[in-house]
Order: structure tokens, then C-alpha cells, then sequence
């Protein structure tokens, strides 16, 4: 039986069929689009597992897909390029990837990926499923913004969800279970990332900008997020529920 369906987006059909023959040899169902239009027709058949996303694509370039990805489905996204600049894996981050692997690669490592990911993406969920408490303890409450476990979301007073990926909610939730507790950037990057993985400077930097973004929070004058200089961030907002 499968254990998940991996959607491959590349237009190199060698390099596809390496991939998908490899990925199916390990239990995987697979998927595969060779342009950002064939991406979209996928998605709007099937909802697979994660995405293996090229920047190159004959039609687009993959990081307009990855915004368009990111508007349809919750659906978790390595981009895979040919690429090494920072600049290029700090912008794929941003619009919400939850890996960056360079080519050429082993095909093991990819394979060690796409279970880090598919792990991360599954544990908070399941965590909340197991949980047989009060709702008041799976939700978590501060200013206008209710953290709610059991949907692995964030919303707003109006009930309009913040869409936070994966590893902001990761980071969120660490942040907001220790109120007024400093949490290096060495912690907060084992929960949002798998600390046996290749990283590259500012991978927590990046995710505190985009989750102040989507609080509202200044971080001149933070409400929620404080940065404590040469350590990490603190959470300073109170928490009505605590």
C-alpha cells in the first residue's frame, strides 16, 4: 500500500523517470507534470501528498507556481533546483516552501526529505487527534488571535484563518507554550526543520518575518514576537487562556 502520493514537477523527463521509478520502489504513488499548467491540472484532479517542485519549467517559473500551490491546497512543497543562490532559497521559504534541495542529489537524501516534510506536516495534526482534553486547552488565546491545535491553524476574531505553512505554526505554537521564556534560534530551528539537515543562515530570521507579517506585530514595538539580540525571540503577548 502506498504510503503517500509525491507529485514530481519537472521537465527533464529523464531525471522524472529516475525519480518516479525510484520513489515507487519505495512504496510511494506518484505523480508527475512537466509544465506549471500540468501542475495546476493535477491539483485540480487530485490533492497528493507533497510536491517536488523544479524552479524551471517551460511555462513558467516554478516560484509563480509555488504562490499558485500555496493559494489552492495546503499541500507540502521541496523545491528542487538546479540552483544554489541564497537569495533564491530565502524567496522560495518566504512564499512558503518546507525544503530547498540543490541538484545533482542522491536519491536517498530525497527520499529522507520527502519523510522529514510528510513527518512534520503529520505530527502536529495527529498530536491533536490523540488529545482527549478540554477544546479550551487545544486552543490558545492572545489579542485578537486564537491559536487552535486541533486544526493546526491560526485565526483571527472574525474566524478568517492567518494560513500560517507548517513549519510558522511549528514555530508559533513553541513560541506561545512558553510565554516570557527565551527560545534560541538553535530550538526554534529544530521544531520548524530537522536538525540533521542542511540549513543556511537566517532559516528562523525568515520565518519570524513572515509570522510577524501575518500578526500584524511590529518588531519595533513588538505586541507577541520580541527578538532578544544574540539569543533568539521570546513570546511577550499574554495569553488570555494560559
Amino acid at each position: 500500500m502506498p504510503k503517500a502520493t509525491v507529485l514530481s514537477v519537472d521537465d527533464d523527463q529523464g531525471l522524472q523517470t529516475v525519480v518516479t521509478h525510484y520513489l515507487s520502489g519505495e512504496g510511494y504513488n506518484t505523480l508527475s507534470a512537466g509544465s506549471g499548467s500540468e501542475v495546476i491540472k493535477v491539483l485540480q484532479e487530485s490533492t497528493p501528498n507533497i510536491i517536488l517542485l523544479d524552479l524551471v519549467l517551460p511555462d513558467t517559473d516554478g516560484i509563480s507556481i509555488l504562490a499558485q500551490i500555496r493559494s489552492m491546497k495546503k499541500i507540502p512543497v521541496i523545491v528542487v533546483s538546479g540552483k544554489s543562490d541564497t537569495t533564491e532559497k530565502i524567496v522560495c521559504l518566504e512564499l512558503g516552501a518546507d525544503d530547498y534541495m540543490t541538484k545533482p542529489f542522491e536519491m536517498r537524501e530525497l527520499s529522507a526529505r520527502i519523510k522529514a516534510v510528510l513527518r512534520r506536516a503529520e505530527e502536529m495534526p495527529r498530536s491533536a487527534e490523540q488529545d482527549n482534553s478540554a477544546d479550551a486547552v487545544n486552543q490558545i488565546a492572545f489579542g485578537p488571535w486564537i491559536l487552535d491545535r486541533a486544526q493546526f491553524q491560526l485565526f483571527d476574531e472574525n474566524d478568517v484563518s492567518a494560513e500560517l505553512t507548517t513549519g510558522e505554526y511549528r514555530l508559533l505554537e513553541a513560541l506561545v507554550s512558553a510565554p516570557n521564556k527565551v527560545l534560541s534560534r538553535e530550538r526554534l530551528f529544530e521544531v520548524t526543520r530537522e536538525s540533521d539537515y542542511d540549513s543556511f543562515d537566517r532559516a528562523v530570521d525568515i520565518q519570524i518575518g513572515r509570522l510577524r507579517k501575518k500578526l500584524q506585530d511590529d518588531p519595533k514595538d513588538p505586541q507577541f514576537i520580541k527578538t532578544v539580540r544574540g539569543v533568539g525571540y521570546m513570546f511577550c503577548g499574554e495569553i488570555k487562556n494560559a
